[in-house]
C-alpha cells in the first residue's frame, strides 16, 4: 500500500469506500438493500490486511447504516480507521437535509455517534447547498475544525465556479472521474492545481463499465449498479462506449491485468490525485484496486487509453 498526505492526515492510496453498507448510497428506497453487516465486516477486515487505512462513509449512506456498521466493526476489532465522512442529503424521506450551519453541527454529532468516534480526521459537504451561502457553510466547518471535532474538510460534487468562489478554504474535491467520466479535466482539475487541493475521485469504473461485466444487447447482471441504480450510467450505453470497452479489454490483457486494475491504474496516474475510492461489493474486488498500484502508465499511455474511447 501506499500512502500520502490529505491536509495533515496521513491516508492510503485506495480509500475503502462504504456507500453499500447498509443500502445503496443515498437512496431511500434502498436502505437494507447493501451489505449486511458480516458482508461488510468481511470487506472492512480485507481492507484492513490491505493495508486500506481509509474508510469513506457518510450519514446519509443507508439511513446512517453505513456509519454505524463502520463504528461497530472500529469496536469489535480494536482499530482505528482514518474516517471521512459528509452530510447534505438527507438520512431518511421525512428527514431535513443541506448545509446550513445549526443542521451540519446537529449531523457531524450523530455521525460521530454512530461512528464511535470523538472526531473524523476527514468531512465532507455531500453536495453544494443552493439555499445556504457559502460562506456560512466554510465558517461553520471552520469552526468544527478549530473545536477539534473535525480535521480538514472538502466538498463532493463541486464544480469549478464554487472552488473559485471558496477561495482556497476547501482542502480538496471529491468528485466522479474516470475513462468515461472525464469531465472535471475541463475545469475543475486545474482549479485543483491552482489552488493546491486534493482531489479524492470516486466511481473510477463507472458503476462497472470498465470492469467489462456488461454485455451488449443484454440484461445488466443481478445485483450490478446498472440492475440496481442505473440513471447514472444510462448515457454510456451507445455505441462508442461499448467499441471502446472492446478496445480497453484488448489492452489490459496485453498489461496482463485485469480491466479494473487497468482502469484504477489510469486514475492513479493522473498527478492530480490524492487518493482513490474504491466501493467493492466482496472483499476479493479489493485486490484489483491495490495491484493497481503497480501499474505505472507514463502520460502518453494514458492518453493512448482515454483515446481507445474518444478517437
Amino acid at each position: 500500500m501506499e500512502y500520502t498526505a490529505l491536509g495533515s492526515t496521513q491516508v492510503s492510496r485506495i480509500v475503502l469506500g462504504c456507500a453499500g453498507f447498509g443500502g445503496i448510497g443515498s437512496e431511500h428506497s434502498l436502505i437494507g438493500a447493501g451489505e449486511r453487516y458480516e458482508e461488510a465486516a468481511a470487506i472492512m477486515d480485507r481492507a484492513w490486511e490491505l493495508g486500506i487505512t481509509t474508510f469513506d462513509t457518510a450519514d446519509a449512506y443507508g439511513g446512517g447504516a453505513s456509519e454505524s456498521a463502520i463504528g461497530r466493526w472500529t469496536k469489535s476489532r480494536g482499530t482505528r480507521p482514518v474516517l471521512a465522512t459528509k452530510t447534505y442529503h438527507p438520512m431518511g424521506p421525512e428527514e431535513d437535509s443541506g448545509l446550513a450551519p445549526p443542521r451540519i453541527r446537529r449531523q457531524l454529532h450523530g455521525s460521530l455517534r454512530r461512528l464511535g468516534v470523538e472526531s473524523v480526521e476527514l468531512y465532507l459537504t455531500h453536495q453544494p447547498d443552493p439555499d445556504t451561502a457559502l460562506d456560512d457553510t466554510l465558517d461553520a466547518l471552520e469552526s468544527l475544525h478549530r473545536e477539534g471535532l473535525i480535521g480538514a474538510y472538502g466538498g463532493s460534487h463541486l464544480d469549478a465556479e464554487l472552488l473559485r468562489a471558496a477561495d482556497g478554504r476547501y482542502g480538496w474535491v471529491q468528485n466522479s472521474y474516470s475513462l468515461l467520466d472525464r469531465s472535471d479535466e475541463q475545469a475543475v482539475l486545474p482549479s485543483v492545481e491552482r489552488d493546491g487541493l486534493g482531489y479524492t475521485p470516486f466511481s473510477p469504473l463507472s458503476g462497472g463499465w470498465l470492469t467489462g461485466k456488461y454485455v451488449r444487447d443484454s440484461a445488466a447482471p443481478a445485483g450490478s449498479r446498472m440492475a440496481r441504480r442505473p440513471a447514472p450510467y444510462v448515457q454510456l450505453d451507445r455505441e462508442e462506449v461499448w467499441r471502446g470497452l472492446e478496445r480497453f479489454r484488448g489492452r489490459a490483457a496485453e498489461y496482463g491485468v485485469e480491466m479494473a486494475t487497468l482502469a484504477y491504474a489510469w486514475v492513479l496516474g493522473s498527478p492530480h490525485v490524492t487518493a482513490l475510492l474504491v466501493g467493492p461489493r466482496r472483499p476479493e474486488q479489493l485486490d484489483a484496486a491495490v495491484r493497481a498500484l503497480d501499474v505505472h502508465l507514463a502520460p502518453p499511455e494514458r492518453e493512448e487509453l482515454a483515446a481507445l474511447f474518444c478517437p
